[in-house]
This record gives structure tokens, C-alpha cells and sequence, in this order.
């Protein structure tokens, strides 16, 4: 599975799309989106892109030659040390010492890299106003993510977007087995908001995301920015995919 910390493609505006493409799918999403009283999304991809200025692959390197450093260069198989990816060197670490001390400086660590990445944090391309629209027609919204809450709420307090979540925010835990594709983080967010899972959409952009989703019961929209991330959800078995969140502002935008 792919993990949160993988999105490194800058979110720039993307060029508009054919009114004919947007209307098509404005038609697909028409069921689920009104079906949708609760929201959630996970938050690197849908939201932003978290490492767009800070490499999330820098971030897995330093994690492993930390590890080295300290002699457990045998802690990691050779797939775990070059997979690029923070989230897999963790899960890695804790699979092996669950719990321990050594985990939680790896989770603190990451949690520092995420927290430098914050700040040049790109914008999903309409993500900030359709945050805002749904909050406005009347649906709740959270984020369910495998990033640290901290990260989540210092990124939404900078777009000034806190009060459309607050305080419906799930990160990463101490428990670590507990991140996506299980689907802890969706669970709570439901209880929590006192939502049945049928009522509510989750919007992410890995496979993990769609798993977590399909375990909890969740209806999910797949947001796919590139072709190579829509034939990962494709291939995990998502079936509705938005190259863009512009549709689903415009559907929004002409139910308000």
C-alpha cells in the first residue's frame, strides 16, 4: 500500500476541464455526494500536498540512516531501506519492537519532518473552497489520516480552515498497527460524530485509503491526480475517480 507521506507532485492548477468531462461527472457523483451528511478526508493528497517542498523520500532516508547510525542497520530488510517511504520504515521498526522506545523517537522524528513540511505545504487545487462550500451546505467534515494530528491542525489553522474539522481531527497514534488501511482513524470519526458509516464519503487517494474505507463500510471517492495513482485505486477496486475536486464544487455549488 501506499502511504500518505508518498505525495510529492506539486499541486499546481491543473487546466480547466471540458465542460462535456466536468458535466459527466458531476452526473457520476451526483448519489454519493448527496447521500454524504459527514465527510472524510484523508489530508495528503485530497487536501494538500503535504511534501511538495520537503522530500518525503529525504524523510525515509534520514529515518534509516538514523537507524543506522545507532547499529541496527539489520533492523530493516533490504525492500524496507530503499521503499522510500517514512511510513514504511516505521511500521517496520514497530512490527519488530512494538512499543518500544526506539518507536517512539522514530514517530517523534517523523512528526518533526511533517511539521517542517507544513509550511510549504501546497493547496490541492480546489480543495480549500469546496472545504468550505460543504461546510456551508450543512455536512460535517474530519480528517482521517496516517499523518500526526499536530501537522493536520497546523496546516488547517493556516488556511484558516480549522473551524470547517474542529474538532473532528484523526492522526496517527502510538498505536501504530492502528493506521490506514486499518480503519481505526475512520471509526473513530464516525463515533465520534455519531455517524453511520452509510451516511457518510471518504475521499482519498491511496489504496490504503479505499481499503480502510471499504472495511469500515464507508462509501469512497478517489482522487486521483495523475494516471498512475487512478490505476492504484483502480487496481485496489475503486470505481468512482475524480481527476480533479472541481466537479464535485461545481455539484455542490449548484445544489446551494
Amino acid at each position: 500500500m501506499t502511504s500518505d507521506t508518498t505525495q510529492t507532485e506539486l499541486a499546481t492548477e491543473p487546466a480547466a476541464e471540458d465542460d462535456s468531462v466536468i458535466d459527466s461527472m458531476i452526473d457520476e457523483l451526483r448519489e454519493p455526494v448527496a447521500r454524504a451528511h459527514v465527510v472524510l478526508w484523508d489530508f495528503d493528497g485530497p487536501i494538500c500536498a503535504l511534501f511538495a517542498g520537503h522530500s518525503a523520500q529525504r524523510v525515509a532516508i534520514d529515518l534509516v540512516e538514523w537507524l543506522e547510525g545507532r547499529g541496527l542497520h539489520g533492523l530493516l530488510t533490504e525492500a524496507e531501506r530503499e521503499s522510500l517511504d517514512p511510513h514504511v520504515v516505521l511500521r517496520a521498526v514497530d512490527r519488530r519492537h512494538p512499543g518500544s522506545d526506539l518507536v517512539d523517537e522514530l514517530e517523534k522524528r517523523l512528526t518533526h519532518e511533517e511539521l517542517r513540511a507544513t509550511g510549504l505545504a501546497m493547496p490541492t487545487p480546489y480543495a480549500d473552497p469546496l472545504i468550505r462550500t460543504w461546510t456551508a451546505v450543512g455536512a460535517r467534515l474530519a480528517v482521517a489520516t496516517n499523518n500526526s494530528p499536530l501537522v493536520v491542525h497546523q496546516y488547517l489553522a493556516s488556511r484558516g480552515l480549522a473551524s470547517c474539522f474542529a474538532p473532528h481531527v484523526y492522526g496517527r497514534t502510538r498505536e501504530l498497527s492502528h493506521l490506514k488501511p486499518h480503519p481505526h482513524c475512520l471509526n473513530r470519526a464516525l463515533n465520534a460524530m455519531g455517524a453511520a458509516p452509510s451516511s457518510a464519503l471518504m475521499i482519498g487517494d491511496t489504496p490504503s485509503d479505499y481499503v480502510a474505507a471499504q472495511v469500515a463500510g464507508v462509501p469512497f471517492l478517489g482522487y486521483a491526480r495523475n494516471a498512475d495513482k487512478e490505476k492504484l485505486l483502480r487496481d485496489a477496486g475503486a470505481e468512482t475517480i475524480v481527476g480533479s475536486l472541481e466537479p464535485v464544487l461545481k455539484l455542490l455549488r449548484g445544489q446551494a
